[in-house]
């Protein structure tokens, strides 16, 4: 039977400053879902990548007196380098001045004006720089006599230009029409509201070229325009499928995409423009948008200005990656904003990863070094007993696959969470060192069961803290093609007799200053 196909995306960012951890949960929450989906015996794409046109990006390398595109060639590898940091999965890198990229963008624009919904006029109206986006009046503030977008603080400046337009008025009936149809195109069901009542407002065309810069895809016949940078970016998508090549397998195996993984300040960019792009064009619309909510440190938006931003990268080198990762699932409920600190990090690392899982693993790979000469113990059978703590886990997985299809991600890894708690308390309750005296046969049927748990956990564990799974199952000398969800339910797949591989302290427990 063929496996079943599964494309996943991050945001392509804008890489104008370092990678910060709002990047780092993105990309980490598409690559959990991007594993998850491969060990359920899924064929994936996983795509992440830069968004590298723009007014931003040419004053920047202006002002380094640097030439545009060497200067998104070093950004851009800052942002490449970030997905082995992250120990990333990803399939494809796309960046938005490669030349599949340009051919995707240029047929798109055709398209549009073949079905005549671009036309040309005059903008006036707020730009974001910062942004790459137009606001209405009433999506203004001043401060300080300096005007800003209340959705992200960002400065605005006042934009007289021609410009094409894109009819996106037209397509307001047939956005509320797809949301209705597709009650899981937008997730959470609290961003969904948020666009549907935007979209009812009443939408107006919207400017798709700027003639106040020439870093970006000229319009095709008229080269003073480029394409403006939301219409350009957001065709990445395709883009890494060979769009707009329709008969390629890649393309006809992936699109329309599963989900797009973006944070809510992007959204009406994803959940309006992006649709409506798509139906002009004639082709079919992705599966789902999730807009998972911003990470926060200490209570605040993370920012410069503040200078509270946690920097990702120096969080890793001091706590590790596997570690970071688990964190950002654990703590933070993917649809809302998440609060952040070094505290909660240590507390986390040390309550569920040294004490929990880690402690589980050592303790039960030591005993059976010194009482089993290391190796998995011989049974005739598990009895019920022994059978029903497997029993719970094999149950649970239509319900884990439910979680991870809906992005409930922090309440997958609670479930799994529970498997090690289980587990623990179980290898306490048997306590096999007693039986070892009276009952050895009861013994050995504990040992290879507790081995087994940890082998189902850790498969289930493997999506998150992908490193540090694999150790475990390593040491069980679990294949990589048997990380699968299918081996888990099989209880007796650990072959008896087997010399496990020497093992060391997983996590070890974080000194908290406080």
């Amino acid at each position: 039977m063929s496996k079943k196909n599964f494309y996943i995306t991050t945001p392509i960012y804008y890489p104008s400053g370092k990678p910060h951890m709002g990047h780092a949960y993105s990309s980490i929450v598409a690559d959990i879902f991007a594993r998850f989906k491969r060990i359920d015996d899924y064929n994936v794409m996983f795509l992440t990548g830069t968004d590298e046109h723009g007014l931003k990006m040419q004053r920047e390398a202006k002002k380094k007196s640097k030439d545009t595109k060497l200067f998104c060639d070093e950004l851009s590898s800052k942002f490449r380098d970030l997905t082995k940091i992250l120990n990333l999965s990803n399939d494809d890198f796309i960046r938005t001045t490669e030349k599949r990229h340009y051919t995707s963008v240029i047929d798109i624009w055709s398209r549009l004006e073949k079905s005549k919904d671009i036309y040309l006029s005059k903008y006036k109206g707020w730009y974001s720089v910062s942004d790459e986006a137009y606001y209405d009046e009433e999506e203004i503030e001043t401060k300080n006599n300096i005007k800003y977008a209340k959705i992200s603080g960002s400065k605005v400046e006042w934009v007289e230009e021609e410009s094409y337009f894109f009819k996106l008025s037209a397509w307001e009936n047939k956005l509320l029409k797809l949301y209705e149809n597709n009650k899981k195109f937008i997730l959470p069901e609290s961003r969904k509201n948020e666009v549907v009542q935007f979209v009812k407002k009443g939408l107006k065309d919207l400017s798709v070229s700027r003639t106040s810069f020439s870093w970006g895809i000229p319009v095709p016949k008229n080269s003073k325009h480029v394409i403006y940078v939301w219409l350009d970016a957001l065709t990445n998508y395709l883009s890494a499928v060979n769009y707009p090549n329709t008969d390629d397998e890649k393309y006809k195996s992936f699109w329309p995409a599963n989900v797009h993984i973006i944070g809510k300040d992007i959204l009406r960019f994803h959940a309006v423009y992006w649709p409506a792009f798509l139906m002009a064009a004639n082709i079919p619309v992705p599966n789902r948008v999730y807009g998972h909510g911003w990470i926060l440190s200490d209570d605040k938006k993370m920012s410069k200005s503040l200078g509270n931003i946690l920097d990702p990268i120096e969080i890793i080198k001091i706590f590790g990656i596997d570690q970071l990762r688990y964190y950002l699932t654990k703590e933070v409920s993917l649809g809302n904003d998440g609060n952040i600190s070094l505290k909660s990090l240590t507390d986390c690392i040390n309550n569920d990863l040294a004490n929990n899982y880690g402690n589980l693993c050592q303790r039960v790979f030591s005993f059976i070094e010194k009482n089993s000469n290391s190796k998995i113990p011989k049974i005739q059978k598990l009895d019920l007993d022994d059978k029903k703590i497997s029993d719970e886990i094999i149950n649970k997985l239509p319900k884990l696959r439910t979680l991870m299809d809906n992005q409930e991600l922090n309440l997958y890894l609670k479930e799994v969470i529970k498997f090690s708690f289980n587990a623990n308390k179980y290898f306490n309750d048997q306590a096999p060192w007693k039986l070892k005296k009276n009952n050895p046969e009861k013994m050995n049927m504990v040992l290879y069961n507790i081995l087994n748990q940890i082998r189902a956990i850790s498969i289930l564990l493997y999506p998150i803290i992908p490193s540090s799974a694999a150790k475990i199952l390593d040491i069980l000398n679990i294949s990589q093609k048997d990380i699968n969800l299918k081996t888990i339910e099989n209880i007796n797949f650990l072959v008896s007799g087997k010399e496990l591989k020497k093992s060391n302290i997983l996590f070890r427990k974080v000194e908290n200053d406080n």
